[in-house]
């Protein structure tokens, strides 16, 4: 389940975002939380598994038809692949107009999560006219 970071989530999501290299600085890190609570295109969600336990954390942010996908962490222990489709899964549920898109550092990922579910870039735009 994904919800929307909120203040009370803040040592939640913080704990998770240290997860990640380049928030093991604190300032940073808060700079970060400031960045999503700073524009209502941006959005940091807290993703709950299965036993409702905050598992992960998946930062967005709205750009015309694309919803792009700026940082995803999972807890180490829950940092395997059926977690990180569940949570994209969630992700393009919740906003099902847009299209996921990744950046540098997320594109692999989220590509990857197309594949799986038969969406490559050069399909899922279009029809595939070669059947």
């Amino acid at each position: 389940m994904l919800l929307k970071y909120r203040s009370d989530y803040q040592k939640i999501a913080m704990g998770l975002l240290s997860l990640m290299p380049s928030f093991k600085d604190w300032d940073r890190l808060q700079r970060e939380l400031a960045w999503y609570q700073g524009g209502t295109d941006r959005t940091l969600y807290l993703w709950k598994d299965a036993y409702d336990d905050f598992a992960g954390v998946v930062g967005t942010q709205v750009q015309g038809n694309y919803l792009i996908v700026r940082l995803i962490t999972l807890m180490p222990d829950k940092d395997v692949i059926e977690n990180t489709w569940q949570l994209l899964d969630q992700l393009a549920t919740t906003l099902p107009n847009k299209r996921l898109m990744g950046t540098l550092s997320t594109a692999k990922t989220i590509a990857k999560w197309e594949y799986h579910h038969g969406q490559s870039h050069s399909n899922r735009a279009t029809a595939d006219s070669g059947q």
